[in-house]
């Protein structure tokens, strides 16, 4: 994986932290109170790149990669459940130290980042909540159910890759250049580094009997803690997954929310309205 083809629109400074031995890659940037912004799935802190430098004049933004992804080792034999992602952020956090956290989430970082608040709501100052779900839901889009199919899902998702591609064309408004194509893409160039791509798939909880829904609704029960404190929502309305009903849920949940909707931004709403989102979250950060 050569890191240096998108230098230009990713210059920072990879930092690795030891989990179960494998590296987990992590962004660590300016300085002051700390926002952590957490990805999903099949993005990485390549997400954020136009967040950073603006946010990081007055904050210390960190930016990890999931266990999988990105930057981060993929090992073969390991466990990608949402409960062990939960972990790993736990263990990286705590070793930083960290307090008075300003957490932003994004797609699998919500039920990630919002695991690891419930078990340490005292570390949290602020939420920020971007088109995802930390609760349960019986919606599945067709597209993503194929690719949770047994065995043809893992075919689609890490022989062919297909998940990773459509994610390039069916996450913005605006058509992604081919650059910025090529580095969400960059670090799920083969089988083997696919999958935590697939993993996430396959761990999606629908139903009782999948292995993550109860940890999922440990996640949902524990929402409530955060009621009195500063939550801002912002939204890409124009994203076919979690659509405006997810929004609506959110809302329900934290009556006490700022939110922004983007009417013209899909699921990879960063890319689609990095000023605006930039200026919001500052403000909001800074209050």
């Amino acid at each position: 994986m050569d890191i240096s083809k998108i230098k230009d629109m990713y210059p920072f400074k990879s930092n690795f932290f030891k989990i179960k031995n494998y590296n987990y890659h992590y962004l660590d940037e300016g300085r002051g109170e700390p926002l952590v912004m957490l990805h999903g799935n099949p993005s990485w802190s390549f997400l954020f790149r136009n967040l950073i430098p603006e946010l990081s004049r007055e904050h210390r933004v960190i930016v990890p990669d999931h266990l999988g992804c990105g930057l981060s080792d993929k090992p073969q034999n390991f466990q990608y459940r949402l409960e062990t992602h939960i972990d790993n952020l736990e263990e990286f956090l705590l070793a930083l130290n960290l307090e008075n956290i300003n957490l932003l989430v994004h797609d699998w970082g919500g039920p990630i980042g919002l695991g690891f608040a419930i078990r340490y709501p005292e570390r949290i100052k602020r939420l920020i909540i971007t088109n995802t779900a930390a609760f349960t839901d019986t919606r599945l889009p067709s597209r993503i159910a194929l690719c949770k199919t047994p065995w043809l899902g893992e075919m689609l998702v890490r022989k062919f890759n297909l998940f990773c591609k459509a994610s390039l064309s069916m996450t913005t408004v605006r058509k992604m250049p081919q650059d910025v194509k090529d580095g969400f893409i960059l670090p799920y160039d083969s089988y083997e580094n696919r999958i935590a791509v697939y993993n996430f798939i396959k761990d999606i909880p629908i139903i009782p009997e999948d292995p993550s829904y109860e940890t999922l609704v440990g996640i949902e029960h524990g929402l409530w803690m955060f009621r009195e404190q500063p939550v801002a929502i912002v939204w890409g309305m124009k994203d076919w997954c979690f659509n405006p009903g997810f929004l609506k849920k959110w809302k329900d949940i934290y009556p006490q929310a700022t939110v922004l909707p983007l009417y013209e931004a899909g699921h990879y709403l960063f890319e689609d309205k990095p000023h605006e989102i930039t200026e919001f979250v500052k403000k909001f950060i800074s209050n």
